[in-house]
Formats: C-alpha cells, structure tokens, sequence
C-alpha cells in the first residue's frame, strides 16, 4: 500500500484531491440531518456549488448517494465504504507514516490520524469522536471503569458511540471537577450520556475545579465524594484532551497577572489541570479534584483526542512527556506538529 500510495502521488496528484472531495462529501451527509440541500452542503464542506453539482452527479451514478427532490441522501452502499475509503486517503495523503513516525519519534501505543482539520471544518471533529468510540469498544471488558473529561471534543464521543446491545458492564465517571462552562460540555454530562450509550452505569461529581485548598479538604473528606474520588483514581480508561495553555486559563478564570505568567513560563499546553511547556516539562499546576498526573501511571489505557492545525503545538508539547498512550488526531495538527519538529531538527543541527 505505501508504495502504491507514493506512486499515486507522485504520478497522479490530482486523484488525491478528487478523492478527498468526494470522501468530504460523504463524510458530511453522514453526520448530517439528511436529506440536505446542495446550497447547504456546498457551505459546509467549503465548495463552490457548481463543482458540487458534478461531484454529486458522479456519486448518484456510482450508487453512493441518491439525489431527492428535498436534498442528497446517503446510499447504504455509501455508507458501508467510508471507513474504507477513509484509510485509503490516509494512505494516499500519507497520513498512516506520519502517524508511525509520532509513534516512533514519543513512543506512543498507537496514533490515529483523520483526514481534515477540525479547525476548518466541524466534521473532522466528529470523525475523531467516531475513532475514539471505535477504540474504546476494541480495549472495553466488563467491569472497566472509564473516566472522561470535559470539553468539546469529548462531548462528541457520545454522539458517535453506538447504542450498545446487550449493555455492556462498564462505569463511567468524570476524571474532574467542572470548570464552570457549557453544562453539555461539562464531564459529568459526557460521563452521563457516554454511560447510557454503553449501557452501564454512572457516576457523578458535583464540584467545581477550582475551588480553594480549606473547601477541597472539606468536600473530599464527605464519605460518598471519598468513595467517588477512589473510583475515579482507580480508573482503567481515561478519555482526555488537550487545550492550548493561554485558553484554558481563560476558561478557568486566570487573572491576568497569571496568564503573564505562564506565559513567562512558557506554558503552551494544558491537560487535567496542568500546564506544559514545549518541552514537555510542567511548569504550572492547579488545584482540583479528580485525576492528577501521577494517577495516570496507574491508568492502563490512557486515549487523548486532540485536533485542529491551531492545536498543533499544544499536542506536540504534551507528546514530550511520559502520561500518554494513545493520541487520535487530525491532519491539521500532525501538520503542525511535523513542521514544528522539522524545524527543531534544524535548529539542532545548526547548534552542533
């Protein structure tokens, strides 16, 4: 396949493109409300509608759409060979040696990379979502314990699980208190929903993260939230992401002065709570309750979901430490990621 997927780029460019095209505009219908319009399907995927007009003309013909007075409809046929088609674009944009070379270069298990950028379009977004279900239902057995926080990109890891039936014998709890934000984007609601898609059971943690070092002593102490927090530290999975420092202090509420800080600091990432900076080194840590960072030694399955080209640093700053295990992502950040790094091998280069 490498060596096929080489040749095709090399002699024949323009098929990726054309490839990618089409596969965009499947990808989208099947995270859409179908039918949808052609107007409102050419916005979506950034494409001119002419252009789109064809393209859609050509699936028609091939049975992977079918074209309604009210809009586009996916076929089963166009259904059943995304995921294919999925990889084989990987491989032709040479996604899966980039994804080797992650694993190889920060000694990650396994990398997984979506075509796309989920900056530019929310799709990319849900299909890494669909990666993480798909991989949890590979490492899932009864009696695990899954911890996920919070933020957008989790919050569609429910929406593209499959209804599990049987249910399976699993509980899901937060790994951390709640910032405060959007309640669908808050752990305990993506624990909760998570949980009714696999059928098992949930738990819940009713605490902000940030609250103050006497109140945390207090809160941890009840009995209920003491027995909650062992559950949670005890986890078998942990489903995370990753944000850009300056970001998430924003969310959290920094004052100013302390963002200068971490600035100073050099801090360009953050994950449950704390702050690295290129290096991968910790530079800033916050108080909370839930998981902390020597807690994931103990976590055997450890699944970061991150993307976006504008997260790109960030997931390379956390790959530099040794609290990861798997990392899905997309084209956007390796890209980023790949620059950043072919950049650092010069400098280094130079230096000696």
């Amino acid at each position: 396949m490498d060596n096929i997927s080489l040749l095709i780029r090399k002699i024949a460019p323009e098929l990726v493109k054309i490839m990618e095209e089409r596969y965009n505009i499947l990808r989208e219908l099947q995270f859409s409300k179908q039918p949808v319009g052609r107007r409102t399907l050419a916005v979506k995927i950034n494409q001119k509608e002419r252009l789109l007009r064809r393209e859609a003309k050509f699936l028609e013909k091939q049975g992977l759409i079918v074209i309604k007075q009210s809009g586009m409809v996916l076929s089963e046929e166009g259904e059943g060979i995304l995921d294919a088609l999925e990889h084989f674009l990987s491989c032709l944009k040479g996604l899966d040696l980039i994804a080797r070379e992650v694993e190889r270069r920060f000694g990650y298990r396994r990398v997984l990379i979506t075509p796309g950028d989920a900056d530019v379009e929310d799709r990319v977004k849900m299909q890494m979502g669909r990666l993480a279900a798909e991989y949890l239902l590979e490492i899932l057995k009864p009696g695990m314990v899954i911890a996920v926080t919070g933020g957008t990109t989790m919050a569609v890891i429910p929406e593209c699980m499959k209804q599990m039936i049987p249910p399976l014998d699993v509980m899901v709890v937060p790994g951390r208190g709640a910032l405060g934000e959007r309640v669908e984007i808050q752990a305990d609601t993506i624990a909760a929903k998570l949980a009714q898609k696999l059928g098992g059971d949930y738990r819940l943690l009713h605490i902000p993260e940030n609250l103050g070092t006497e109140a945390m002593e207090t809160i941890t102490g009840v009995p209920s939230i003491k027995e909650l927090l062992k559950t949670i530290k005890n986890a078998d999975v942990l489903l995370h992401g990753i944000g850009r420092a300056e970001e998430m202090a924003g969310r959290r509420g920094f004052k100013e002065r302390d963002i200068k800080l971490l600035k100073e600091r050099g801090a360009v990432s953050e994950t449950l709570g704390f702050y690295f900076n290129k290096k991968g080194q910790i530079v800033h840590s916050t108080t909370s309750i839930g998981l902390n960072l020597e807690d994931l030694k103990r976590i055997r399955h450890k699944i970061t979901v991150a993307g976006g080209s504008s997260k790109g640093e960030a997931i390379l700053s956390f790959s530099r430490n040794k609290y990861h295990d798997v990392l899905i992502t997309d084209e956007g950040a390796v890209k980023t990621i790949m620059k950043i790094i072919k950049e650092d091998d010069l400098d280094e280069k130079k230096d000696h």
